[in-house]
């Protein structure tokens, strides 16, 4: 199956990115607006039960913290994706890092840009008039990270929670 390592912003910031979504993100009905931590990768049922210890591990080895988002980017000309930019933070940098180092899935394919996607697979011309009215907005979101999520994929392409992780002490 594949799964993949999440967070899910709060429902304010998930309802205003899906204002956008609907529209722009062909995957909008597949999967909440989130923050990729770890990309989808294939996993047995057998690893599930050892990738949930560790992320658990992980989990209490970091403490909530904030996230930030106050602007629109996008990464033209890698692909036609249109995004809001979450400003980096070295909490939300190390969380990455260490689910990044388990042996499960490939690494990486590129650096690690914290990011809510708003539209993807544009057109080239789309591209430039969303990412054009877009980036004029004026945007102060901050909130409150305590949780990341293991999530599958079904064979409809829908993606769910399999596991929610607390960060913190027990």
């Amino acid at each position: 199956m594949k799964v993949g390592v999440v967070i899910y912003p709060s429902k304010k910031l998930q309802d205003f990115a899906n204002s956008y979504r609907k529209r722009y993100d062909p995957y909008y009905a597949l999967i909440p607006p989130h923050i990729t931590l770890k990309a989808k990768f294939e996993s047995s049922d057998n690893e599930i039960a050892e990738i949930s210890n560790h992320l658990e591990e992980i989990a209490r080895n970091h403490q909530p913290f904030s996230i930030t988002t106050k602007k629109i980017s996008t990464f033209h000309p890698v692909n036609n994706v249109v995004y809001l930019k979450i400003e980096p933070s070295s909490e939300l940098e190390k969380l990455y890092g260490d689910i990044n180092s388990l042996a499960y899935g490939n690494p990486p394919e590129y650096a690690f840009v914290p990011h809510i996607t708003l539209g993807q697979e544009l057109s080239d011309g789309e591209h430039t008039d969303v990412y054009s009215q877009l980036r004029l907005l004026k945007l102060d979101f901050t909130e409150e990270i305590d949780r990341f999520h293991l999530v599958y994929q079904l064979d409809n392409g829908v993606w769910n929670v399999y596991e929610t992780f607390l960060l913190g002490e027990k």
